[in-house]
């Protein structure tokens, strides 16, 4: 279990705060999208969910345990972050970029062991680019690059999967084709996901659970198809939309005069 107890974020050079009472359950085993338009405070919750900012009230708990008290290391053992893009400075193999992931599980002065390929290696597997395994990471279109940084993150073994915007760079093949392959793999290994996402759509799609946000708020919680309505699109995005039932799934598109 994962729980966000009354979070405030402020910026030193700014007099408001970026987040303001941010609280939710995330529970285990499922998928859960932090859902907003631009500015409304995603990144920086993600940012403090994964312990890289420290906000000035509130925590994050795993396991009834306040992960600010945690190293980094030990944050690495419950968290694993795929982030936005990557861009590495030499151009390493897919293999090793995915190796990168098992860097929380070897020592300092240690080199990667055999366990630790046998890993990467079956990380590899398990997103189905095995065929890349020896190509340049920086010479892969940005659907194996998310492809690759998924598997790094299943590499690091840990059981909490943090992705930010893991579609914001993609077309829409490569986004439902990321997506599908986020939640088999949860599925399969038992993962909990907590994902930030600008598309509606996708939410409804893939998530058992959203996290709609704006101007640093909780706007509503819960399943998908109760946060996901007209009313709440129109007050968080200012649009006017439709929300349809197709062949068994909610669609939303915006109405056009």
């Amino acid at each position: 279990m994962l729980e966000i107890k009354n979070l405030h974020f402020r910026h030193q050079y700014m007099e408001v705060d970026v987040l303001s009472e941010v609280e939710f359950k995330v529970s285990g085993g499922q998928m859960t999208t932090i859902l907003g338009p631009n500015g409304s405070g995603k990144t920086t919750l993600f940012k403090c969910i994964a312990g890289l900012w420290k906000p000035q009230k509130g925590a994050v708990f795993f396991d009834d345990r306040n992960i600010s008290k945690l190293s980094h290391e030990q944050r690495a053992r419950i968290f694993a972050v795929v982030p936005q893009e990557h861009e590495p400075p030499f151009p390493y193999s897919v293999l090793d970029a995915v190796l990168m992931g098992r860097v929380s599980r070897v020592g300092i002065f240690s080199t990667p062991s055999k366990d630790d390929y046998l890993k990467a290696e079956e990380a590899i597997e398990t997103v189905g680019i095995v065929h890349l395994k020896e190509r340049a990471y920086t010479k892969i279109s940005g659907g194996e690059k998310q492809l690759v940084l998924i598997a790094r993150a299943l590499a690091q073994e840990s059981p909490i999967l943090l992705l930010d915007e893991p579609t914001s760079h993609l077309d829409f093949r490569n986004q439902v084709i990321v997506l599908k392959k986020v939640r088999e793999i949860a599925i399969k290994k038992g993962l909990t996901v907590l994902m930030t996402l600008h598309d509606p759509n996708l939410a409804m799609l893939f998530s058992d659970k959203v996290v709609m946000i704006n101007n640093g708020h909780v706007v509503s919680n819960g399943p998908p198809q109760s946060v996901i309505t007209e009313d709440n699109i129109r007050k968080v995005y200012d649009i006017d939309v439709s929300v349809i039932n197709w062949n068994g799934t909610r669609i939303i598109y915006p109405r056009v005069e």
